[in-house]
């Protein structure tokens, strides 16, 4: 049997007398394209902060490609291959993409401490960053300030700062809050563009997203895992309909 690129068993986080993770036993395959949806309040962002070393777990356990992580800080599980987006985006304002980039690139070089503007003069690093802004839509903006950067362009960017680390497991928190209409399609082609070597687990509300990009979907519910099976059996699920969906979504 294929072991899981991540795995929880027993996955259980409280705090004082609310459970917001309840006995959560949960596999993402090697290259998987895995979507976990739920409604408001379901636990999702609780569960992925577990799973990147954000959150301790109250009890169960944490495995990346078969090693206990459970209590492994998050930096040290960056560099064991499992990287992180967040909901609202981590990026420094006043930096460049490309410095940016260039920063993430060098930091999993091991070379983290030099500054901005040796990044440029280092064939390799330059190259990479080039490299990730073609395939993240970025190479119109790499100079400007991130703050002055659309939204959809900001999320694309941390992204890119995701991918730099060269994951194995990439956890994607709703990649597009906040993006507008018009840039979506953007985060979506990027997204679907996603190396198919890297397992995918990606936390959305926008369900047309997660039907177009998931081969497999989780539900969370309450904290815990209500259901978990193929895209097209979750879009036909009676309780997921009930809880989530709602009656005459997606077939």
């Amino acid at each position: 049997m294929t072991q899981p690129a991540l795995e929880t068993i027993n996955l259980q986080k409280h705090f004082g007398g609310v459970h917001a993770t309840r006995d959560v036993t949960f596999r993402l395959m090697p290259g998987a394209r895995h979507a976990l949806i739920g409604p408001n309040g379901a636990g999702k962002t609780t569960f992925v902060n577990q799973l990147s070393g954000v959150l301790p777990p109250s009890s169960g356990r944490v495995l990346l490609e078969g090693i206990d992580i459970t209590h492994l800080r998050p930096d040290l599980r960056v560099r064991r291959g499992l990287a992180r987006t967040f909901q609202i985006n981590q990026l420094f304002k006043d930096l460049t993409p490309r410095q940016t980039i260039g920063v993430a690139v060098a930091q999993r070089l091991g070379i983290g401490g030099r500054m901005f503007s040796h990044f440029a003069a280092d064939r390799h690093i330059a190259t990479e960053v080039d490299k990730l802004a073609d395939d993240f839509r970025l190479g119109d903006v790499l100079d400007l300030r991130t703050a002055d950067l659309a939204y959809g362009k900001q999320r694309l960017l941390e992204l890119a700062v995701a991918l730099a680390a060269k994951p194995r497991v990439l956890l994607l928190d709703e990649p597009a809050a906040g993006v507008p209409e018009a840039e979506r399609r953007d985060i979506l082609g990027v997204v679907q563009a996603l190396p198919s070597d890297v397992a995918v687990l990606l936390i959305e509300h926008d369900m047309d997203l997660v039907f177009a990009f998931a081969e497999r979907i989780s539900v969370l519910v309450e904290g815990a895992l209500l259901v978990d099976g193929t895209a097209a059996e979750i879009a036909v699920d009676p309780r997921v309909r009930a809880v989530y969906l709602g009656e005459g979504n997606h077939g």
